[in-house]
Parts: C-alpha cells; sequence; structure tokens
C-alpha cells in the first residue's frame, strides 16, 4: 500500500455539469483508482482537501471557479449555538449501535425515503440499491455506519471515516418525518463529540459552498476552518 504523496498517481476529468451550483462546468481531480491507498494516505488527502465518494478519492479542480472550499471543524475549540443546544438535548433518547455494514434492508429503507422527499431533484435520485452501496461503502477498514433508533425505530444513520487526525463526516441520512428532531444537525454534533471522546482534532465536513442553500449550513458550524490557498483558516 502506498503511504506518500510522492508516489500518487491523479487525473483530471473532462469539463462536467456541476452538482451544486447552476448553469457551472466542474472538473474533478482524480486518484488513480488503480493507485492502492492506505489510511495514512487517506488521512493526508484529507488534509489536503481531498474527498472520498465509495473507493474514490476526489478534489474538485475548476479552472474558473474556486466555490468549493473543504471545511472542517476544530473540535476541542467547538462550542454550540443555543439551538444547536436545544436539538442535542431533544435527542438524547436516542440508541446508537455501530456497525460495519450498511447493505441491509432497514438502511437502505430509510435512505430510499430520504432521497426521495428531501432530494428528488437532486443526482442520486431515483435512489437505486447499487448505487447507495457504491456511493457509502468503501474498501477501507476505517468506515462506521452509526445507527440511531427512537423506541427501536431506526430514524438516522451517519457514515463516518476515521482518519489519523480526525473523524470525516461522509453522509448522513434520516426519517424525513422526523423533522421536529433536526437529525441531520444532531448528527453533526454527535460525531463532534464523538472525535472529541476519541482524542481526534477535527471533524471534515467536506465542501462549504456559500452560494449553494444544500451546502452553506456547515458555517452554522463555529469555529469553522476552511482550505484556501494551500492552507487551512478559520472562517470569520
Amino acid at each position: 500500500m502506498t503511504s506518500s504523496l510522492r508516489d500518487l498517481k491523479v487525473y483530471t476529468t473532462y469539463p462536467h455539469s456541476c452538482s451544486y451550483l447552476e448553469d457551472q462546468e466542474a472538473t474533478t481531480l482524480f486518484v488513480d483508482p488503480r493507485q492502492p491507498v492506505d489510511q495514512k494516505l487517506y488521512s493526508k488527502l484529507s488534509v489536503l482537501g481531498f474527498r472520498r465518494s465509495g473507493n474514490h478519492i476526489y478534489r474538485p479542480h475548476c479552472a474558473q471557479c474556486n466555490a468549493c472550499v473543504p471545511a472542517r471543524i476544530p473540535v476541542a475549540e467547538f462550542a454550540p449555538r443555543r439551538g444547536q443546544s436545544r436539538i442535542w438535548q431533544r435527542n438524547q433518547n436516542l440508541r446508537m449501535a455501530r456497525t460495519d455494514e450498511i447493505t441491509d434492508d432497514e438502511a437502505f429503507d430509510l435512505y430510499h425515503r430520504y432521497i426521495s422527499l428531501r432530494h428528488a431533484d437532486g443526482d442520486m435520485y431515483p435512489p437505486e440499491r447499487e448505487q447507495y452501496e457504491a456511493f457509502l461503502s468503501s474498501v477501507w477498514d476505517c468506515t462506521n455506519y452509526f445507527r440511531f433508533y427512537d423506541q427501536g425505530k431506526l430514524v438516522a444513520v451517519a457514515v463516518v471515516d476515521k482518519l489519523e487526525d480526525g473523524l470525516s463526516a461522509i453522509y448522513t441520512f434520516f426519517d424525513p418525518d422526523a423533522s421536529r428532531r433536526s437529525l441531520g444537525v444532531y448528527a453533526i454534533l454527535w460525531q463532534v463529540e464523538q472525535a472529541r471522546k476519541m482524542g481526534l482534532d477535527y471533524l471534515y465536513l467536506g465542501y462549504w459552498i456559500r452560494e449553494c442553500q444544500k451546502m452553506s449550513y456547515k458555517s452554522d458550524y463555529r469555529p469553522l476552518e476552511v482550505y484556501h490557498n494551500s492552507r487551512w483558516t478559520t472562517l470569520v
């Protein structure tokens, strides 16, 4: 397995439609899928703003746009806002169970409802099992599936990778009928607390995009660090 950035092989895609900004073209930099990557290298790439989707590690590489900004929460400095604290308390009755697989019907049924009702305008609709498993699973043994139950009913799943310096929030899906619980917010707060308990420094949130409502919410968590001009700085 490769742990060195010097040995890394990457390639750039042809321009394609941007998934986040209308009427924009995007270019993506991918780590060669034939390139062996271990957890150490995966962690180094995350520090450089890379992200994973399934077994593919990528980073936006657009010539005319820098809207997609890698973001992470420094967990030791994080202080929840009043509304976030209320959401945290509201969900303390949930039971969490960690699993290594996500191929069961219970999890996929929840994902299917979530995508169908919350993201029917996105490129993951209609939800298909093959795409779901390819997107959320990985070849690395650092991926965890944290399931949250309300009186025996599965209401949320957080897909989380453990890195050397933090946790990476890959994706969360939840019961769209449980809007009062604000489960998406709770999942991030729970991951921040989990990273703190594990002695890790960061929760990586993926890309913060100011102009995209589905991605701009990440600035609700402060302090938030963003990767710009090859260094991490605190978002003002």
